[in-house]
């Protein structure tokens, strides 16, 4: 724990260039939201106070914070700006705290802790009041342009809406992230005005007014521009993904997973991957999913907040909150849904869709099923076409299924049924009733032919007119047969 030094997250803007309904720090990218990345760098940074500031759709922002250890929620009021909420954040510090105060944007998630160390050093270095994390771009439209003096020294920051032509060719940039000395803040913050182009408090003004009583201002650039830039529309949040992306990826694979097309690949921040496991093109890694060693996924796969055994093997499939056990095998072309768990060397095969069921250790459903709401037990062998009915328009009904069961194809389990240890049942059986363990089920009716049906009721169709010369010809045929004896 750092107890010289505070951060203060600014989160109360409304983000209109988004033109979306969902509050701009919530836009998420890589399985957080933008203000989430934040957080989670602020807390690898142990300060002593961590603030974050809200106002616009402010209960959403909350809610979606959640319960963040120490974190200090401040409510921003209907003076708008950046510098009215350093303003409130700072009345909010705890009495008597002399020491630095980290100010970051909710806007900007890709900034990682160290990049952060380093500039709050860079400005203790330099004995700074105030100290600036710029970029330089080739493109600065719409960012804070800092301005310095002839020495190099900065002067001030002026808001693009608000600059000269000779301003606004500046391409360094302001990337809204500093660090102040307490002191200063409290010194120059009440003098703040809003006589502006946007009518707001600028925290930017702050810097101005340092510089103006002789003290010391510092810049510090950012070692790569890119994870310096806020997200303030949709293009700047899929650039800001795949950036963040790339570096996810980049540290997996110098981990020891194997990504065999990193330009198709998505993982979440929040993924875990063990060595050895292979990520095949066209998948996604999604939420708290874990992957263990071996294991091969893809290609054409989506995990959400899924668990995958050793050497489990998922291709062109899509699963949310399952479990897959070791060795066990999925698709292609499998959905899986929530509560479904897959027991060691397991298999759910082609075209076969899962709901809260579990499928036990060495058991089979090779394709073309609905197992919902069911329990198999291990070494079972599913026949193709097996579906668990499992709502009666009312409730939902549990299937179970022995240890060593075979079944037919096309069967229908109408729930709640149980089918013992070592049953067998026959192809296209209805099972309404419990099978004892060791039993044939058969549901067999005799099969009736109605000869002419078709030509006599679909007269005039293809069918009727092929049928015909089948008949014809079989009646030939049978002539025939009848002459040469």
């Amino acid at each position: 724990m750092h107890d010289d030094l505070a951060i203060v997250i600014l989160a109360a803007g409304q983000g209109t260039r988004m033109k979306s309904k969902l509050p701009k720090v919530l836009h998420p990218i890589g399985g957080r939201p933008l203000v989430g990345h934040v957080l989670h760098t602020a807390d690898v940074l142990e300060a002593a106070v961590i603030e974050i500031v809200v106002r616009h759709d402010r209960d959403r922002v909350v809610e979606a914070i959640g319960d963040h250890p120490g974190l200090v929620v401040v409510d921003q009021d209907a003076v708008p700006g950046t510098g009215r909420a350093v303003q409130l954040a700072v009345d909010a510090l705890p009495d008597g705290f002399a020491g630095d105060v980290l100010v970051l944007s909710g806007d900007v998630p890709l900034l990682e802790a160290d990049a952060l160390a380093a500039l709050v050093a860079a400005h203790r270095d330099a004995e700074a009041e105030a100290t600036i994390l710029s970029a330089v771009l080739d493109d600065a439209t719409g960012y804070g342009r800092i301005i310095r003096d002839a020495d190099g020294t900065v002067h001030r920051i002026v808001e693009h809406k608000d600059a000269s032509d000779d301003e606004r060719a500046v391409s360094e940039i302001n990337a809204g992230v500093y660090v102040f000395r307490a002191a200063a803040l409290r010194e120059h913050l009440p003098n703040l005005s809003a006589e502006n182009a946007q009518g707001e408090l600028y925290v930017t003004d702050v810097i101005r007014m340092i510089r103006d009583a002789g003290r010391i201002v510092a810049a510090s650039a950012a070692p790569d521009a890119r994870v310096a830039l806020g997200v303030n529309d949709r293009v700047q949040l899929a650039e800001a993904g795949r950036i963040l992306n790339e570096r996810i990826v980049r540290r997996w694979q110098r981990e020891g997973v194997t990504v065999q097309d990193p330009a198709t690949t998505w993982i979440d921040d929040t993924v875990t991957l063990a060595p050895d496991v292979t990520l095949l093109p066209n998948t996604h890694i999604r939420g708290a999913t874990s992957v263990a060693e071996d294991a091969v996924i893809g290609p054409d796969t989506t995990l959400v907040d899924c668990e995958v055994g050793r050497g489990a093997v998922i291709k062109r499939s899509d699963a949310t909150l399952a479990d897959f056990g070791a060795e066990s095998t999925v698709g292609p072309f499998a959905y899986v849904r929530a509560g479904t768990t897959l027991g060691d060397g397991g298999k759910i095969g082609t075209f076969v869709e899962s709901k809260n069921s579990q499928i036990g250790d060495g058991s089979k459903v090779p394709h073309l099923s609905y197992i919902g709401d069911a329990t198999i037990g291990e070494r079972a062998n599913i026949g193709g076409g097996a579906i668990t009915a499992n709502y009666d328009d009312v409730n939902k009904h549990r299937t179970e299924i022995g240890d060593e069961v075979h079944t037919g194809t096309h069967n229908d389990f109408v729930a709640p049924v149980r089918i013992g240890d070592g049953a067998k049942t026959g192809a296209g059986a209805v099972v309404r009733k419990d099978v004892p363990p060791g039993a044939l089920a058969l549901t067999v009716a005799p099969q009736r032919n109605v000869e002419g049906w078709v030509e006599k009721n679909r007269a005039g169709t293809r069918a009727a007119e092929a049928a015909a010369r089948a008949r014809r010809t079989e009646e030939a045929a049978g002539g025939s047969e009848a002459e040469a004896h």
